[in-house]
Parts: structure tokens; C-alpha cells; sequence
């Protein structure tokens, strides 16, 4: 039987076997817990929205440190998700996770003492390193816990408890707020050193990755845990053939405890391995997957979330407390979207909501764009123009929410082959991260250049070459992770 077959006999299996018997409760657990570090990133990325407007008007820093003080979050971010990566293979994924929790709490609790700019700037370093563990390792975890017909659902955890978090920081920004200039922006940048502290003794009591422990010759291990996260033996075994399968080892060996090369436990050489000389399947994957995160940020969805204040101040809402309240807006509707996509990814199919989102996205901009350049070309308020503003404001962000958002993180670390996962999923987060700076870093001094009607034709543009990309690739709903190759290498034909 040839390993096409095979995979395709086992991935029915599984398909009927999953579900029929309905969402694990433990493996869902597991990665609820997990993904409390996609939380607290969402809300240290989150707060700044809201808290830069007063650690702008306490320290006197200028729109530069400004810029400055947001990029610098997400440049740190990519030797962390670097880090992470070769962490992931060498420690676990879930000490991993526990590393990420640990930056987070000294990051957040440096941040919240913040005398000075500098010490907000180191403090700010250390989260950034946090947030690139964090955006590597809870994806790589999800995907690795979760059985292919639920994958989706699991792999969408990590964004909508990113955007749990934004929405929590949201509302810090509008309920803190209202404390003295000097201690509310401190306040809303130490709360996450709670959860994070929380973070760490839970993680201690959670399972590892089943295919990490694989990796590691640990077969007894990993069969206990698959046991657990999957609902019958019958798939646990299934699941399992198939990751030894992958890793290299005799599907029929039956010994607890198995030698596997040092390079395949330790993931050295897979960085080489992966751009050096891959496969033709692997080499669309990596276009794919990088393609995927180049696009997510390079669309303007990053600035626009942290630069929303000054979005709707153009449009005449100058009130603090108004704009902190939109906010809070902004954030349960990136919730609600968030929650729905999770339960579409699986039915609908990660490329169609790629496709509808991409080109909700586009509309949206258009819309942005227009009704922006007419207000600041007109000498009148203009309320019409103000309401359509916030209202495509939000319908970009439910539209982004639910399809490139998600999906992104979802496809990405799916169709990463196993020995690559963790360092190449880094590798997508450099991407991500890097694009993220430089938009954030630039946005207030592009609009300035060119308006923000301007910046967000430019938007636009990039949209909807982004939908041009996403038609190119491959469906995986409902497929196992050990297919992905052969899916690639089909379409590489």
C-alpha cells in the first residue's frame, strides 16, 4: 500500500471516528489553558491602543517615541519567536510556554513600574520577547493536541483568546482611565503579571505535546496522552502509527521508549534542512505559510488596531473617554467574529473564509479610504461620513476576524511538516512581526504624508493582492497533519 493510500485510509478513519464521538473534553481543556499566553499577548498588545494616548501626554514624549515605543514590542518579538522555535524542540512545548509566562510577568511588572521612557522601553523589549514565544508555541500546541477533524476549532483558540485579551485591555483602557495621569497607564501595564504568574503553575500540571514526546523516542509517553485527548483507542493507536510513521519509527514497534536521531530531538538542522534543499511540497508550504503572514500584517489590520484613536479622532471624536469606549467596542466585536470563525474554519474550510474575508477587507478599506479623504477635505463636520467611518471600522474588524485572522494561524501551523513545525512556524512570526513593525512604526508618519484616506487606498491595494495569493492555495479541512505533504506535493504538480 503506498503512503498516500495509507494516509488517505486513516484520515476517513479518523474523520468518521471523530465525529461521531464529539469534541474531547480534556484535549479541549488542555488547550484553553495553553492558550492563556495568546490572552495575555492579546492584551499587552491591546493596551497600548488606549495607554499610549496618556504615556504620551505624562512623559512628554514626542509622535516618534511614540512610533518608537509601539514597534519596538513587536521587533523584539523576532528573536523571540527565533528562540521559541528551536525551544519548542529542545525543552517541549510545553516548558516553552512556561518560559513565555515567565518574560511576560517581568516584562509587565517592569512596564508598570515605568519611572522613566527608558525603563518603559526595556520593559517593553522583554514583553516583545514574550509575545514572540507566546505567537509560536500555543499555535504549534493546539495543532499538535488536537485530532484533525476538530483541528480548526482548536487551532482558532490562540487567536480568539488574542482577541479575548485585546478586549480585556480595551477595557482597561475605559475603566482606568479615569485614575490619576500618572498611575492609570501603570495599571493597565502591570494586570497581565497576574494570569502570567497563574500561568506558570498550570502549565505544570498539563500534558505534553503527543508528537513532541514522538520526537523524543518517548512512544510510551505519548500514547498515554494521546489516549487522553482522543476519544477512543482505536484513533489514540491510529494517531499514533501515524505520527511514528512520520517521525521515522516502525508503526509496529511496540517498546516505550525508542532512539531517535540526536538532530530529530534537539530539531538541529531543520532551519537548513527546510530552506537549504526542500522537497518541492515543502517548498510550497513555506511559500504558503510565510505568504500567509507577510499578507495578515502587511494589510494594515495591525496599525489599524493601535492607531484606532487617532483613526476616529480625524473623523472629529476627540473625548478620551468616548474613543476608549469605541474601543471597547472594537474589541467584543473582534471577540464575537473571532468566536464564530472558530466554528466555520471546520465546516466552511480554510481557503473560502480566506476568500470572503480578503475581499469583505477590501470593500471595507475602499469604504475607509473615501469616507476619510472627504472629511479632511471638507471645512464642516460631517456626521454621515463620521458614522460610516466607525461603521466599516467595525465591519473590517469583524470581517478580518473571521477569516484572515484565524485562518492565518490555523493553516500555517497545520501544513507545517512535523520536523519543521516549531522552527518554521518561528520563522512565519519573524515575518509576521517584522511586516508589524514596520507598519506600526510608520503609520502616523504615512498618513501625515499622504492622509489617512490615503494610507488606507494603499490598504486596499495590498488586499487585494493578498486575494490573489489566497486563491492559489490548497484546501486542509479535515485532513491529518501527516497529509499535508501530499497535499502540497499534489498541487506543486
Amino acid at each position: 500500500m503506498s503512503l498516500e493510500d495509507k494516509n488517505a485510509g486513516g484520515q476517513q478513519f479518523m474523520e468518521n471516528g471523530d465525529n461521531h464521538k464529539g469534541l474531547n473534553k480534556y484535549a479541549c481543556a488542555s488547550v484553553l489553558a495553553a492558550n492563556i499566553v495568546s490572552a495575555i499577548f492579546g492584551y499587552v498588545v491591546g493596551v497600548m491602543t488606549g495607554a499610549l494616548i496618556f504615556i504620551k501626554e505624562d512623559l512628554q514624549i514626542s509622535d516618534l517615541q511614540v512610533q518608537l515605543l509601539a514597534g519596538t514590542l513587536h521587533l523584539c518579538a523576532l528573536p523571540g519567536s527565533m528562540v521559541a522555535g528551536r525551544a519548542s524542540d529542545y525543552i517541549g512545548r510545553r516548558y516553552t510556554i512556561i518560559l513565555a509566562s515567565i518574560t511576560f510577568l517581568l516584562g509587565t511588572t517592569l512596564m508598570g513600574y515605568g519611572p522613566s521612557y527608558l525603563i518603559l522601553m526595556i520593559g517593553n523589549c522583554i514583553v516583545g520577547i514574550g509575545v514572540g514565544f507566546a505567537l509560536v508555541v500555543a499555535p504549534v500546541y493546539s495543532a499538535e493536541i488536537s485530532p484533525p477533524s476538530y483541528r480548526g476549532f482548536f487551532t482558532s483558540l490562540p487567536e480568539l483568546s488574542s482577541n479575548i485579551g485585546v478586549l480585556l485591555a480595551f477595557m482597561s483602557n475605559y475603566f482606568l482611565e479615569n485614575l490619576s495621569l500618572r498611575l492609570g497607564w501603570r495599571m493597565m501595564m502591570v494586570l497581565p503579571s497576574i494570569p502570567s504568574f497563574g500561568l506558570v503553575i498550570l502549565m505544570l500540571k498539563l500534558v505534553e505535546s503527543p508528537r513532541w514526546l514522538v520526537m523524543q523516542g518517548r512512544v510510551g509517553e505519548a500514547r498515554k496522552v494521546l489516549l487522553l485527548v482522543s476519544n477512543t483507542k482505536e484513533e489514540a493507536e491510529q494517531r499514533l502509527r501515524d505520527i511514528k510513521g512520520i517521525v521515522g519509527i516502525d508503526e509496529n514497534c511496540t517498546l516505550d521508549i525508542v532512539q531517535v536521531p540526536k538532530n530529530t530531538r534537539s530539531g538541529a538542522g531543520a532551519l537548513k534542512e527546510m530552506f537549504c534543499n526542500p522537497s518541492p511540497p515543502v517548498r510550497r508550504i513555506l511559500i504558503a505559510a510565510i505568504g500567509l503572514h507577510f499578507f495578515m500584517r502587511i494589510d494594515g489590520y495591525g496599525g489599524f488596531l493601535l492607531y484606532i484613536p487617532r483613526v476616529f479622532e480625524r473623523t472629529g471624536i476627540t473625548d478620551k473617554s468616548t474613543l476608549m469606549l469605541a474601543t471597547v467596542g472594537m474589541g467584543i466585536t473582534k471577540v464575537v467574529f473571532a468566536f464564530v470563525s472558530m466554528f466555520l474554519s471546520d465546516r466552511v474550510g480554510r481557503r473560502i473564509l480566506l476568500l470572503i474575508s480578503a475581499g469583505g477587507m477590501v470593500v471595507t478599506l475602499l469604504g475607509l479610504g473615501i469616507c476619510l479623504t472627504i472629511v479632511e477635505h471638507s471645512k464642516e463636520k460631517l456626521v454621515w461620513a463620521t458614522t460610516l467611518t466607525v461603521i466599516f471600522t467595525y465591519i473590517f474588524m469583524g470581517i478580518a476576524c473571521t477569516g484572515v485572522g484565524p485562518v492565518t494561524w490555523v493553516y500555517s501551523s497545520e501544513i507545517l511538516p512535523l520536523r519543521f513545525r516549531a522552527q518554521g512556524l518561528g520563522v512565519c512570526v519573524v515575518v509576521n512581526r517584522l511586516t508589524n513593525v514596520v507598519v506600526v512604526s510608520s503609520f502616523i508618519s504615512i498618513y501625515k504624508t499622504i492622509t489617512m484616506g490615503g494610507i488606507f487606498f494603499v490598504f486596499t491595494g495590498i488586499n487585494a493582492l493578498a486575494l490573489l495569493f489566497y486563491s492559489s492555495l490548497p484546501e486542509t479541512k479535515g485532513r491529518s497533519l501527516e497529509d499535508m505533504e501530499i497535499i502540497f506535493g499534489r498541487s506543486s504538480k
